[in-house]
């Protein structure tokens, strides 16, 4: 089966390149048999199972790139083995960074990636060409009438996805059970609006599902026997396999969107975790999602231009995990500020609009039609 093996490329920090190896050595141990190299039983443990350095590059002043490949078999079927194997115990240590990932056939079939990507989106909002507009609804503490208004206002004037803040959860203002109907009810009576008007475009509805996680997939089957479109989950908070095990569901058959809540600690250490490229990029597409939200640049989270522009790249990149899928900037997105990320993203993208939409109060339908005009244009030259 060496053949099939997945190469996992990861960024170590030594002094030199023989503590480079070393240090890779001890990683292809650590991830798979954890026991010294002097006992790692002979045969099929040491030839299939055993990490196997396959190269360690300098990579500038004290950095080097280590792939190290693995088995199929040392993962096994499972979501949460196969990540265990990337980056289990060595992820408690320092100096260690994962920035890359091959699949290899193997693991590719098992791990088959979106269900949509981007042509699916496309299809199912009719949105040919130009970028996704996505209002954020919240905040948190608005009643459902509150919430359904915004919902209704912004597909109304053109929105492409309605996508509830990840705090909304069950809380007593807007419980999640009473919260779904009413909001489905408004994007459906906007779409009507739109259809009568002679649009081709619809929105779609994502609620998020945020409740306790012995109800998580029934939570999301209620979303979708309510009629939502698609749902927002949180890897950070409920595991990748969570994620990748409702993409796979054919009897679900919903577009999933992943949010980065609690992820942030795995790619702000310079030197430790995973690049911004790998989780919410790679990782993404691995667990299936078909939308992946990230900051954006230029806001409060810090991300570089270079670091956004990676997700996207992974995001969208005809050579990675399954489909493409949309990359969901977000964060200080206004109209004046969308010709930049155009530039930056391109059409393939969905842009997410939070506070600028609360701000434009009565007015946020004038927005939402600011931003698609713009966004149409781009898309037109």
């Amino acid at each position: 089966m060496s053949g099939d093996r997945f190469i996992v490329t990861y960024r170590i920090f030594a002094g030199d390149a023989a503590e480079a190896r070393e240090r890779a050595e001890g990683i292809a141990l650590e991830q798979t048999v954890e026991i010294p190299r002097d006992v790692v039983p002979a045969g099929y443990v040491e030839d299939e199972i055993l990490g196997r350095v396959e190269s360690v590059a300098q990579e500038g002043e004290g950095r080097f790139l280590a792939r190290i490949s693995y088995s199929p078999d040392s993962a096994g079927e499972e979501l949460a083995q196969f990540l265990n194997v990337v980056f289990g115990n060595s992820s408690i240590q320092k100096g260690i960074k994962v920035i890359g990932l091959e699949t290899g056939p193997v693991v590719a079939s098992r791990f088959p990636g979106a269900r949509f990507g981007i042509d699916g989106l496309r299809h199912l909002s009719a949105r040919k060409r130009g970028g996704f507009v996505c209002p954020v609804i919240k905040p948190q503490g608005s009643s459902i009438e509150h919430l359904a208004h915004i919902s209704y206002e912004t597909a109304l004037s053109g929105a492409d996805i309605i996508k509830e803040d990840h705090g909304l959860a069950n809380q007593p203002s807007a419980p999640f059970r009473e919260r779904i109907p009413e909001l489905v009810e408004a994007v459906a009576k906007a779409n009507a609006a739109r259809q009568a008007a002679g649009e081709t475009a619809r929105a779609l509805y994502f609620p998020t599902i945020a409740g306790h996680a012995d109800r998580f997939f029934e939570d999301a089957w209620f979303a979708r026997e309510q009629g939502a479109d698609g749902v927002m989950l949180m890897p950070g908070l409920y595991g990748f396999d969570a994620v990748q095990r409702l993409a796979r569901r054919s009897d679900f058959g919903l577009p999933i969107m992943v949010h980065p809540s609690f992820l942030g600690a795995w790619v702000l250490n310079e030197n430790a975790g995973f690049s911004h490229a790998m989780m919410f990029g790679t990782m993404a597409r691995l667990a299936g999602a078909d939308i992946s939200v990230f900051p954006n640049v230029g806001g409060r989270f810090g991300f570089s231009a270079e670091e956004c522009r990676s997700i996207a790249g992974a995001c969208t990149s005809t050579s990675g995990p399954g489909r493409a899928i949309l990359p969901s900037p977000g964060g200080g997105m206004t109209p004046e500020r969308m010709p930049e990320m155009i530039g930056m993203y391109g059409e393939d993208s969905v842009y997410l609009l939070g506070g600028s939409i609360l701000r434009a109060g009565a007015r946020m339908g004038d927005t939402i039609r600011e931003l698609r005009n713009i966004i149409d244009k781009a898309a037109a030259v």
